[in-house]
């Protein structure tokens, strides 16, 4: 894709700062006497000037595509669906395949090797440390959007997990958020400040600024941050600048934490199993058009047993785990709702934009296995004394640790193959949904444009009427990778991208490519096989068929492309990974067919009552 600013400074900078440092009095008297110094003919008056929007970013972390209503779930999200009927769909947004790797474009606009998340921290590789781009935290090298929208006049504020640095020059505030209550770790209790290592065993927070030693009296994650957006926003209410949140979710990352009210909310409609479930959600995104009648299920996770053949007690195991699941969303869900019914009291919703999405495919991975390791270890021990909670009349209580497994993460990302740490459709694929005043497309509509989320800074930037600088404190900044979004939503274009646009991921050392209609993958054995395969995704969104050997010269023009990322972005393929030792641990990978082997799906044989007969004396 071609790089370059992609926005028009909509104020002078004078203007601006102006905005930054004052209310609307002092905005109608810096502009009558600015326009007289400056002899600007063109600067409007403040009776003229659009009153800029609020804008509201709602992540979720470990969200599934399709688990909001409005995109083929059974869960129900009243409030995210309202949103998605007062604004646009869009069917076809590119995250990461991981969350800080996400978060830290969402944020910079920049891509991940060059600001400083080419890995993440976690998993940085030897021949990664110490190399710029690599640094495991959103680096100096970037300017962040929070820091030029405060700088635009904007309150900026933030609640929920940052997972981009704990120093004191790289938390919230550092990098400019004017308020924040936040969880600097990946990912914890929701109930305290339990965290899951020996190594680091106390999760770590910021309320502006300032480390945290205690938790607020009945903390909640998911509540809690609500609370303190509110609060936020309140604080500040009136004062005639608009006002930028960042509502950074845990929920529903694992382990699944949730009041006891939420958890018995959908008791027994999860054992008929996964496949069934995955069945009804493509049949409703049909049906809605979030995809095109004739689409097929991904494969069935070739290690992955098809539910029929379980005992009941063990579907219904399994099954409470995706309750536990289905339980977080909707509690996500309710507290949006809060949040909007307090903008709707104070009258600032209908001039808020919200942007709701996930931040990476749904978890499959068993997290909590691969922290504590084996018997005998350090961690292990960790593990079984302080997330001992293991019975399954406890599991969402403080001390219990669930996830819902690699079955229901293909469901969470129905159609598409695999979930998050994988750059299949189901690792990078989100459902999003923007509504508010910029968007001047048919409410409730779907679009099916290529989207990614490092075109969130230059849309936003955009809305608030500011500009992409060259430089900051006398570094030369890298460009942005993103568009605006600004035609699209006003209803100009259908897709601000072309069939020469072309996007790129690395992480783990598995790599992408995505150009018009067509995705280049290498991913590691067993999830890949090693070598480049080739998928038209418009046409097979579930990437069910690699068409490589049938297109070479296509596959050679991508490969070209890809290399062409690697020398703009300074990507190193890591020599070390958390899939290095995959391949030998699954069985072997095989094709997944519905009803074989026929040896276990044969049922009693009954013969025709009329041949029926006792045995003779």
């Amino acid at each position: 894709m071609k790089r370059g600013l992609l926005m028009k400074t909509m104020l002078p900078c004078s203007l601006r700062s102006i905005v930054g440092k004052a209310g609307a009095l002092i905005w109608v008297i810096g502009i009558f006497g600015l326009t007289a110094a400056l002899a600007a003919p063109d600067i409007a008056t403040a009776a003229e000037a659009p009153r800029r929007p609020n804008i509201v970013i709602i992540l979720g972390d470990d969200l599934g595509y399709a688990d909001m209503g409005s995109f083929g779930g059974e869960i129900k999200t009243p409030n995210l669906d309202a949103l998605a009927n007062n604004g646009v769909r869009f069917t076809n947004f590119y995250t990461h395949a991981s969350c800080s790797p996400t978060r830290s474009m969402l944020l910079s606009g920049v891509d991940t090797h060059v600001n400083g998340l080419g890995n993440m921290d976690e998993w940085t590789a030897p021949n990664q440390t110490g190399v710029p781009g690599y640094e495991g935290y959103l680096n100096n090298q970037v300017v962040t959007l929070p820091q030029l929208l405060k700088a635009a006049g904007y309150h900026t504020y933030m609640a929920g997990k940052w997972h981009l640095g704990k120093a004191p020059d790289q938390i919230p505030a550092a990098r400019g958020f004017e308020r924040d209550f936040t969880l600097l770790d990946g990912g914890g209790s929701y109930w305290d400040m339990s965290n899951v290592t020996a190594a680091s065993p106390r999760l770590v927070f910021t309320e502006d600024g300032r480390y945290l030693t205690r938790l607020p009296k009945d903390y909640y994650a998911t509540k809690t941050y609500t609370d303190k957006v509110i609060s936020f926003i309140d604080a500040n209410h009136g004062d005639g600048k608009p006002f930028f949140a960042y509502v950074s979710h845990q929920a529903p990352h694992d382990p699944y934490h949730l009041p006891k009210e939420w958890r018995n909310r959908h008791v027994g409609e999860y054992d008929k199993g996964w496949d069934a479930v995955r069945q009804e959600r493509l049949k409703r995104q049909i049906e809605l058009g979030i995809q095109p009648a004739g689409t097929q299920l991904a494969e069935r996770m070739w290690f992955i047993p098809d539910p029929i053949v379980l005992a009941p007690a063990s579907r219904a195991i399994l099954g409470k785990k995706m309750e536990l699941y289905a339980g977080m969303v909707e509690n996500i869900d309710f507290h949006v709702g809060r949040l909007i019914d307090h903008l709707k009291k104070i009258g600032e919703y209908d001039n808020t934009i919200f942007i709701v999405f996930g931040d990476n495919g749904a978890e499959g991975t068993d997290l909590f296995k691969m922290i504590a390791g084996t018997p005998g270890t350090r961690d292990f021990l960790y593990a079984a004394i302080n997330w001992s909670q293991t019975d399954p009349n406890a599991w969402g209580d403080p001390g219990s640790f669930v996830g819902y497994g690699p079955m229901w993460a293909q469901v969470s990302m129905t159609p598409f193959s695999q979930y998050k740490g994988w750059l299949a459709e189901g690792g990078i694929r989100n459902a999003l949904i923007v509504s508010g005043p910029v968007v001047k497309r048919p409410q409730g509509s779907l679009n099916h444009g290529v989207m990614h989320v490092a075109d969130l800074m230059p849309t936003l930037l955009e809305v608030a009427g500011a500009s992409y600088p060259k430089t900051n404190q006398g570094r030369e900044l890298p460009p942005l990778i993103g568009k605006s979004w600004m035609p699209m939503l006003s209803g100009k274009v259908d897709s601000i991208r072309t069939d020469k646009d072309y996007l790129a991921w690395e992480v783990f050392g598995n790599r992408a490519v995505r150009q018009g209609d067509w995705k280049l993958r290498w991913q590691f054995k067993p999830y890949g096989k090693g070598e480049w395969e080739l998928f038209n995704v418009a046409k097979d969104p579930a990437e069910r068929k690699d068409v490589a050997a049938q297109n070479p010269d296509k596959v050679k023009a991508l490969v070209a492309l890809w290399n062409d990322y690697v020398k703009a972005n300074n990507v190193i393929l890591p020599s070390r990974g958390p899939f290095e030792t995959l391949e030998d641990q699954l069985p072997m990978r095989v094709p997944v067919d519905t009803g074989f082997p026929p040896l276990i799906y044969k049922r009693q044989f009954v013969p025709p009552k009329d041949m029926v007969a006792d045995p003779k004396q």
